[in-house]
């Protein structure tokens, strides 16, 4: 309620820093246009939702909760945004420190004192006044009117009016001057459902995820060093970062494991350690080459380049092992033949790789056009997966180059045998039985050739029926390491309900062995340009499988919080939970949109729709987004009465905007901190509908 947010797309490749001062001159040209009660309208940081890649927690013991948002806005917020490729550090949680002069309209109608008057005594009563300057005697003197304290006492010694017998009538008399937290509170937040402070940073384009959360981490340590003995920070509850380095963990493993796979397939068929060793010098090398080449085109390491090196080292020692394979075979055979007709083995490697040469390269051609779909991708799919495609071609470009220029080289000076021994080792005993199992499948296949010919007509149809009926999804489902559940209740719930709620959300999921952690935010943080309303908690669980799969952890998960009453529940992970609010604007995969101009009339058919689509196979979590009108108290001024004692419907305004909302009307500078002064009723008088129906 009372805030926007208006993005603005622009196409791929746009300079960010053109399209912001575009968006720059069209937002002071329509700020102009903007009412005087409106706020003046702020561009965001050159950030997106996938962005955010670090959360830290801010829990204490003793500490109050003013005095850990006061460290969190004063001291680590601006020390986190002065590390180079930080847009932006939302904080959420704790409570604002503000200085409020909460006035009692009874008092003020004993005294006779107008709420004009109590403004007019209060605007700007905190702020020094510049007395310019004086001279005496050769020195220069600058003039400084004192006025700003921080003592609440002293400032409710402000006069405000006087008496029909002259008696000064301070704030003292007619309001509390003390210090509490900002009202409203837009949110709130906890970890492992205590009390805590969250702090989402948000990174710039083009900046390395994990030196920058290195960086940041540095800086966190040494700001914990100055901190009190009881705040406790944590960086465990959202990390892009651990999802990336999982990337590299399974690239790692896939090398791993290819090259363990290698060496057994060529001890078994081979028989020889030299033969393994130049097939496996392809990996390293092949993939070096990926990396310094994507370096020169100008593309960054990230998870989809990962992702399409991982996807090659299943094919990068094809060709190296079958150029080795079949050197190996013409030099047993030349061996075999007698001293006088035997070549030299530089001679034999040579023509040896020149018969499979055209095959290898034909074999990497066909692989690569398997994946040339995918550069005709467009939107945040070309986006996302063309990186994929490069990544997956020039790694098999390098394998090939290396198979046909390193590997026979290896082979004339590692495979050429002893000089002083008539013949090599003998065949594998594995490729000779398979070799004799070969001959006579062939042998069959081809007395059969009409029943071969047919059977394999019958499946390419059973395949080809089968390809029409598997699903289709933009991405498949990551194993992030991480849950973010959303949970959610009707607009129009309090905030301390909808915390209540989050918490008991909290304590369930604390119950499940794999999750490691839980922090929650219920609401919007004030610089969150990602709104969400009080009803909404937004939760991240990281988690460690451990003997359970995570579709058995999900369906645990799942299973917890359907027990919760009166909340709708969201499952995903951390990534994928974002790229689904950037692709359809909500936090699903898959998103239904109702437009027209009868908001109610909608919510109905949207409750229609889930009724109908319920049964369908596949849909998890199925919710209508709760959009629906929420209750107000609403003041109709009685305009006769107002007119009879002479007041008009600007102060009326006034009146309900300072008694009920609050206006803040000052500041008070704290050791290099500024705090609202902010005026408003007392809050027994706001929190009751019937006194306020009264004053």
């Amino acid at each position: 309620n009372g805030f926007s947010v208006v993005w603005v797309d622009f196409d791929w490749d746009t300079d960010i820093y053109l399209a912001r001062q575009i968006v720059s001159e069209k937002l002071s040209l329509a700020a102009e246009e903007l009412p005087d009660y409106v706020g003046k309208p702020t561009l965001g940081p050159q950030s997106s939702i996938l962005g955010e890649l670090l959360i830290v927690g801010l829990t204490a013991d003793s500490t109050s909760m003013a005095d850990l948002r006061t460290l969190a806005d004063w001291t680590i917020r601006p020390r986190l945004l002065s590390t180079g490729g930080v847009a932006q550090v939302a904080v959420l949680g704790g409570d604002i420190k503000e200085y409020q002069i909460q006035i009692d309209p009874a008092r003020m109608k004993h005294y006779g004192v107008s709420l004009g008057q109590v403004m007019e005594a209060t605007r700007g009563m905190n702020l020094n006044a510049n007395g310019g300057v004086i001279y005496e005697y050769g020195n220069e003197y600058i003039v400084r009117g004192m006025l700003s304290s921080t003592d609440v006492e002293r400032m409710a010694t402000a006069v405000v009016s006087t008496d029909a017998d002259g008696v000064p009538v301070t704030l003292a008399d007619v309001a509390d001057v003390l210090i509490g937290a900002q009202e409203p509170k837009l949110g709130t937040a906890s970890e492992r459902g205590k009390p805590a402070v969250l702090l989402t940073v948000t990174k710039q384009p083009r900046t390395g995820t994990i030196e920058l959360t290195a960086r940041l981490e540095e800086a966190l340590h040494d700001l914990q060093k100055n901190l009190p003995q009881d705040v406790h920070v944590s960086t465990d509850i959202f990390r892009q970062s651990r999802f990336i380095e999982s990337s590299i963990g399974n690239v790692k493993d896939s090398l791993y494991e290819g090259a363990i796979f290698v060496v057994i397939v060529l001890f078994l068929f081979l028989a020889n350690v030299r033969t393994t060793f130049i097939s496996l010098i392809t990996l390293p090398l092949a993939l070096i080459v990926s990396i310094l080449t994507l370096h020169y085109l100008g593309l960054s390491i990230n998870t989809m380049s990962l992702g399409g090196m991982a996807i090659a080292i299943g094919s990068l020692v094809d060709d190296a092992i079958v150029d080795v394979e079949n050197v190996w075979k013409h030099l047993r055979e030349n061996r075999l033949l007698p001293a006088a007709e035997r070549r030299s083995v530089v001679e034999v490697v040579y023509e040896a790789s020149r018969e499979v040469r055209m095959p290898i390269l034909n074999s990497t051609l066909i692989i690569v056009v398997s994946f040339v779909p995918l550069f005709f991708l467009t939107g945040m799919e070309g986006r996302m997966l063309v990186p994929l495609g490069i990544a997956f071609i020039v790694a098999l470009f390098a394998s090939t180059v290396v198979a046909l220029t390193l590997t026979p080289v290896l082979c004339s000076y590692l495979l050429g045998g002893d000089k002083r021994s008539d013949s090599l080792p003998k065949e594998a005993y594995v490729a000779r039985r398979m070799k004799a199992g070969y001959h006579r499948a062939l042998a069959w296949a081809l007395a059969h050739n009409r029943w071969v010919i047919g059977f394999t007509g019958v499946l390419f149809a059973v395949a080809l029926g089968c390809f029409f009926t598997l699903g289709r999804s933009f991405l498949p489902s990551f194993n992030e390491g991480s849950f973010t559940i959303n949970v959610s209740s009707l607009p129009g719930i309090s905030l301390e309900e909808s915390d209540r709620l989050g918490r008991r959300a909290e304590e369930l999921l604390l119950t499940v062995p794999e999750i490691q952690t839980v922090a929650r935010k219920t609401g919007r943080a004030e610089l969150d340009e990602h709104a969400l309303g009080v009803n909404v908690s937004e939760i991240e669980a990281p988690f460690e499988l451990d003997g359970r799969s995570r579709r058995e952890v999900t369906a645990e998960v799942r299973e917890k919080l359907s027990t919760l009453s009166g909340a709708n529940i969201e499952i995903g992970q951390p990534i994928s939970h974002r790229i689904d609010a950037m692709l359809s604007g909500t936090q699903a995969n898959i998103a239904i949109k109702l437009f027209g101009t009868d908001l109610n009339r909608m919510f109905a058919l949207g409750n229609q729709i889930k009724d109908a689509i319920a049964d369908v196979e596949g849909i998890a979590d199925l919710n209508v987004e709760q959009q629906i009108e929420r209750p107000q108290l609403t003041l109709v001024p009685r305009r006769e009465m107002l007119a009879r004692y002479g007041i008009s419907l600007p102060a009326f305004a006034e009146w309900v905007k300072v008694c009920l909302a609050g206006e803040t009307v000052s500041q008070v500078y704290e050791e290099g901190k500024a705090f609202n002064l902010v005026v408003r009723a007392r809050n027994e008088v706001r929190a009751d509908m019937e006194r306020i129906r009264l004053m």
